[in-house]
């Protein structure tokens, strides 16, 4: 009897280890089968992201153009030349996107092939476990006085015995490894989600930075036709455009001047100054007093551009009155509103104005819509592009919006 038990005993052993070392190949067989694609991909992310780099040193090229076109006195001739690299730089940066779409693309499907192999894993534990457990379960329904008798001699008694234990050892470890790999699955499709997201996002860039293109040959077009190529009708044209911008600015202080000390007596009191984003983009093209400014040698740039599709919802950043709105047709339209604590904001270049003077706006309310693609409603001469001009003034002197954004 004790032989019998003796060899079925064995055969349980070798079964076990036989359990256990499958369990070990189907655990690593994803690796060994999905190697080859896995690096295939990184390879692939690599060239593109190599690609992608080689592009942005091409665009810096230009940008230095720019900077020195920009330091030399105005002319039509040097504001033709500063558009010309403009474009050749936003030609460039849509390549570039274009690989770093490419790029998010294959670091996506290789997270998902990372997953597929992680739930293999899981699987593959799970079996193992399963092994474990029964092994151990088996053993649980004998006691020691029993194993005892079972053994050939007191030596096979204490394998016996050890072996039992290093199935308690072996389940532990394999409990341990189970939770580690379910860890690793959650961090991968994390990492998924986010990567999926920075792919939509790229996407949008793309097609606001082909519109951008667009809208800077537009411009340069326009130029030509409107100066017939005339260094002094040019001259005429920017000096008309930095005289309506000072009337806009006076007018706006003005007013703010006249509404401030009206405030007090208003039914609802303006209490916050807090602001949000008026959009939910926070792409800027353009800073405050931005030293690349086109028509810094006219006046300083007293906003932020931020790029957005034409079109696009503007929200108060803050409870305010409407200011003023001006409806200027094709030219220059904005929207302006008072804030507590001395704050007031200004938003150019408007497609739409869904607000009138005097009217309470709460934070967080449509005002208006994104416009500045150059030839369109509310545009006016000075854009290359669709964005929002975005201005915040503290006792009507232009501050830097970054300032009081979260």
């Amino acid at each position: 009897m004790r032989d019998k038990h003796f060899q079925h005993l064995q055969q349980m052993k070798s079964k076990t280890k036989i359990l256990l070392t499958l369990s070990l190949v189907f655990l690593f067989l994803p690796f060994l089968t999905q190697a080859e694609t896995t690096d295939d991909l990184t390879l692939q992310i690599e060239q593109k992201k190599n690609a992608a780099n080689d592009l942005k040193k091409q665009m810096s090229i230009y940008q230095e153009n720019i900077k020195k076109k920009q330091q030399e006195s105005a002319s039509l001739a040097n504001q033709l030349s500063i558009l010309d690299n403009q474009i050749a730089k936003t030609n460039l940066d849509i390549k570039a996107t274009e690989q770093e779409i490419n790029t998010a693309k294959l670091e996506s499907r290789k997270l998902e092939l990372q997953i597929i192999n992680t739930n293999d894993r899981i699987s593959n534990q799970k079996l193992n476990l399963s092994a474990v457990l029964q092994e151990i379960h088996e053993n649980d329904q004998k006691n020691e006085l029993h194993i005892f008798l079972l053994n050939n001699t007191i030596s096979d008694f204490y394998n016996q015995i050890e072996y039992t234990r290093d199935l308690q050892v072996n389940l532990q470890t394999t409990l341990g490894d189970l939770k580690t790999v379910k860890k690793e699955q959650v961090d991968k499709k994390s990492q998924l989600e986010a990567k999926q997201k920075e792919y939509a996002q790229l996407k949008d860039d793309l097609e606001l930075k082909k519109t951008e293109i667009t809208g800077e040959v537009s411009y340069k077009d326009n130029l030509l036709v409107t100066t017939k190529q005339s260094e002094k009708k040019y001259n005429e044209l920017y000096k008309q455009a930095k005289r309506d911008q000072d009337a806009v600015s006076a007018q706006i202080a003005q007013m703010e001047k006249a509404l401030r000390s009206k405030l007090k007596s208003k039914p609802q009191q303006l209490t916050s100054s807090d602001f949000d984003w008026p959009l939910s983009s926070r792409r800027i093209t353009t800073t405050f007093h931005d030293p690349g400014y086109p028509f810094r040698y006219l006046f300083e740039h007293p906003a932020i551009d931020i790029a957005v599709k034409q079109g696009t919802s503007i929200r108060a950043p803050a409870d305010g009155y409407v200011l003023n709105v001006r409806n200027a047709g094709m030219g220059y339209s904005y929207i302006s509103l008072i804030h507590s604590d001395g704050l007031s904001t200004v938003y150019g270049h408007v497609s739409k104005i869904f607000v009138q003077n005097d009217e309470f706006v709460a934070k967080g309310e449509i005002i208006g819509n994104t416009g500045g693609m150059p030839g369109t409603q509310g545009a006016g001469n000075l854009t290359t592009g669709p964005h929002l001009h975005f201005e915040v003034r503290l006792n009507g002197i232009p501050v830097n919006p970054l300032n009081y954004l979260p």
